[in-house]
């Protein structure tokens, strides 16, 4: 298996390549490593490299669409407060909390994913339609997600900051207006269903830290007592439960 340092050099081999636009058989050597590159003078070879700089761009780029383009951001950031709200900032771990929010995300997103394969991708694959065709089909089914999270409030905003007039259908809202409006809105809910988990755990707070200054205890840190009261009601209401069962039903 190639190390990731060879790959790293091999795609920087090939882009300076593709830039400078090599007119004969040239042969690189690295350490360990030999890489002959024959242009050949046909236009379809340098198409092809161009085409795989353009692949290495969108996976790099992947992530952020998963983030920015699905139900993750909603997902993480209410794991992340309920963490917080019950006083355990490192359990359960940040990548366990990723790993649920990514696998709660595939599930949620099925629907969708479903959609833009058999609407897009197995159509494209089999040569039925093209490139173009393939992403505004592939597109639908992702707008339509966003659109039904999206508030018109957040909507109207970028429009306004864009510059565009009210559009008379969904289908003329740009999906550049679209993302951010999507992503405000998601934050907006997410916050609102922290500030519902914090409620319980902020009266246990309340509650031992009133008990502990009327024995005169002040010195004791009240967060030090609540913690296992916390955790005991969130396990006795099945806490998780509840949470996952909340996350999934918000965006349906």
């Amino acid at each position: 298996m190639k190390s990731p340092a060879k790959s790293a050099l091999i795609i920087i081999l090939v882009g300076s390549l593709l830039i400078t636009g090599c007119s004969s058989s040239q042969e690189l050597s690295a350490p360990g490593l030999t890489l002959s590159i024959d242009p050949g003078g046909g236009p379809e070879q340098v198409s092809t490299g161009v085409q795989l700089l353009v692949l290495i761009t969108i996976l790099s780029l992947a992530p952020s669409i998963l983030v920015l383009m699905t139900s993750f951001t909603r997902i993480v950031i209410v794991l992340s407060m309920l963490r917080n709200a019950i006083g355990t900032p490192t359990a359960p771990p940040s990548q366990v909390l990723i790993g649920l929010a990514l696998l709660l995300t595939f599930f949620i997103m099925s629907p969708v994913y479903n959609q833009v394969d058999a609407q897009a991708i197995q159509p494209y694959l089999s040569g039925e339609i093209g490139q173009d065709t393939a992403f505004e089909r592939a597109m639908e089914p992702i707008r339509a997600f966003m659109f039904r999270q999206a508030r018109e409030k957040d909507i109207e905003l970028f429009l306004a900051i864009n510059g565009q007039e009210r559009p008379n259908s969904l289908a003329d809202i740009p999906t550049l207006v679209l993302m951010p409006a999507f992503v405000i809105s998601e934050l907006r809910t997410a916050f609102i269903m922290g500030f519902a988990l914090y409620v319980p755990f902020l009266i246990i707070d309340m509650v031992i830290s009133s008990v502990l200054l009327s024995m005169g205890m002040m010195m004791l840190p009240p967060s030090l007592i609540s913690l296992p009261f916390k955790i005991l009601l969130f396990v006795m209401a099945d806490g998780w439960h509840l949470i996952i069962r909340s996350l999934v039903m918000s965006f349906q």
